[in-house]
């Protein structure tokens, strides 16, 4: 169909020269695009050369683009039209302020597809819950009958694909901090499900993450909508800001307007009246934290599809990959994947997910985080802690720190995740969960959290 957008921007980009900074998944199919374009085309990489696939290596070389590795490539950043920016660069990176003021036009994947896309985008971004709120919103339109487009931080780059879309589809996407740092658009439809201390070792202030989050919903006008989570105070206080309809949700008030999860129901609040959607015990998710996610859910799509597929869509959805996710029970122990745990928010809200008693695994990259607030959990909720990885002292003195003078709590310390699964299997008795919830990133021994679920996964198999 007719993009007129997007072919002003094509027009424009042509024969001109434009930089790529990160092959990260986003970028990739940037470069055939652009050399369809007959772009002069650089690439920036800060790892080296030898580092990087070899085949999208051949690629850019067969196109005749430059390819500037090593930690000091953007050193070399002088001189383009266009910069697309992979969102672990951010925008107050030095030589992007610069290139920027001397006229560069400094863009991303995930901000292009946004102005060049014909069809209703929703946005979801948040410190937990957005993976699974935006899935969620997706299987519902799904279900809907919308022709729907899953993409940002999960699903497929979807900028390249935008001509192909029509009018009446529907966009949605996972929206991260690093991708609307600096972006001066918004969804129409966007979702914030919280909002907690994350990011801080890439962030300069938890001021700047919060900032960049709003950016959800700064840029929408009187038809815009924003889902806000009411139990959350900063994101509570974005409702003074928005120029949209401001819609919340609620596990611990019983709101007039909005959608809430209250004494095993999720219910439609509308002054003042609550009808019951559907009861908690009819669905494969667990923990408030999910159900507060199912709530966003229900408001996003709310008007766009009816309540009874809202609640067909949600019956059926059996969650996302490591995210409390059930991996087998071996000798009355169920272990549980939950490397999506990357804060201690995360895992505070996977540890309040079980009546059970729980073996918790835990540790991993430190990203300057507060793990003060995981110690009582651990100590009201945990039979045995395990640690590994950079954050095990951090999470260790924080649980000695919780304990009474007399106290004595068992803390074990593991080199990886393998010794972490054989402790885990020594220790745990049956009717026990053993959960793999780090609150910690992954890259002090994984290249990300997904990988480290794997790992997680395939040695619990193989006990």
């Amino acid at each position: 169909m007719e993009n007129l957008k997007l072919d002003a921007f094509e027009r424009n980009v042509r024969g001109k020269r434009v930089a790529i900074i990160g092959l990260g998944v986003s970028n990739i199919p940037l470069i055939d695009y652009l050399y369809n374009l007959q772009a002069k085309v650089t690439v920036f990489d800060q790892r080296d050369k030898e580092k990087l696939e070899e085949d999208i290596v051949r690629k850019i070389e067969n196109y005749g683009f430059e390819l500037v590795t090593g930690k000091n490539a953007l050193h070399f950043l002088r001189g383009y039209n266009i910069i697309f920016r992979s969102p672990s660069c951010l925008p107050t990176t030095l030589q992007l302020v610069s290139e920027q003021k001397r006229g560069a036009i400094v863009t991303s994947e995930i901000e292009m597809l946004m102005n060049t896309c014909p069809c209703k985008i929703i946005g979801v971004t948040g410190s937990d819950g957005k993976t699974t709120t935006t899935t969620l919103i997706y299987e519902i339109l799904k279900k809907g009958g919308y022709n729907c487009h899953l993409g940002g931080n999960i699903g497929i780059p979807l900028f390249t694909k935008v001509r192909d879309f029509k009018e009446d589809d529907i966009v949605v996407l996972e929206l991260s901090s690093f991708q609307l740092m600096g972006m001066e658009i918004s969804p129409d439809i966007s979702v914030i499900t919280n909002i907690s201390p994350n990011h801080l070792d890439k962030h300069s202030s938890y001021e700047e993450y919060i900032e960049a989050k709003k950016n959800i919903f700064n840029y929408q006008d009187s038809t815009g909508k924003v889902v806000l989570n009411y139990d959350n105070e900063i994101t509570r206080s974005f409702k003074n800001e928005a120029e949209g309809k401001v819609v919340f949700f609620s596990s611990k008030e019983k709101l007039d307007d909005g959608v809430i999860y209250d004494d095993g129901m999720i219910k439609e609040c509308e002054d003042g009246v609550r009808k019951h959607l559907i009861n908690v015990k009819d669905i494969h998710l667990r923990g408030v934290h999910n159900y507060e996610n199912i709530c966003a859910a229900i408001a996003a799509t709310s008007g766009l599809v009816s309540q009874e597929t809202q609640v067909e869509a949600i019956k059926e959805f059996k969650g996302v990959e490591h995210r409390l996710e059930f991996v087998r029970e071996i000798n009355g122990v169920k272990w549980y994947n939950d490397s999506i745990g990357t804060s201690p928010t995360r895992t505070i809200a996977g540890l309040n997910s079980f009546d059970e008693k729980i073996v918790l695994i835990a540790g991993g990259y430190d990203k300057n985080l507060d793990y003060a607030p995981l110690a009582r959990p651990i100590l009201d909720k945990v039979s045995k802690l395990i640690l590994m990885g950079k954050t095990a002292p951090k999470i260790y003195d924080a649980v000695v720190n919780e304990l009474a003078p007399d106290e004595v709590f068992p803390i074990y310390r593991a080199k990886n995740v393998e010794q972490s699964v054989e402790l885990a299997y020594k220790f745990a008795e049956p009717g026990e969960i053993v959960l793999f919830s780090p609150a910690s990133a992954s890259f002090d021994m994984f290249k990300n959290f997904a990988e480290r679920g794997e790992k997680f996964k395939e040695l619990v198999n193989n006990l």
